[in-house]
């Protein structure tokens, strides 16, 4: 289960750069808003099953509660799932 965390959560802050970094300036600057539609579905999806998985983690990794809402904060932080998957998930 650790292997799977870590790579949806690769997966999930991959897309949120992406979101943050391609779609939004394609969809602002050049009005090109469907590769945001796309990319912004398929980061819904990872950050919903990033916020399960974190949670499931938790009896596994012995996470206390603030580790655990470290850990669910990383996903709304850009760059922050690389630095949790560093931190938290690496043995």
């Amino acid at each position: 289960m650790l292997k799977s965390f870590r790579l949806l959560s690769i997966l999930e802050g991959i897309s949120f750069l992406l979101i943050l970094f391609v779609t939004m300036p394609l969809k602002y600057i050049w009005d090109q808003g469907y590769p945001n539609k796309v990319i912004g579905m398929a980061h819904g999806f990872l950050f919903l099953a990033y916020v399960v998985f974190a949670i499931l983690m938790k009896p596994e990794r012995q996470w206390n509660t603030k580790t655990l809402a470290i850990v669910l904060l990383c996903s709304i932080i850009p760059f922050g799932t690389f630095w949790m998957d560093k931190k938290y998930l690496r043995d």
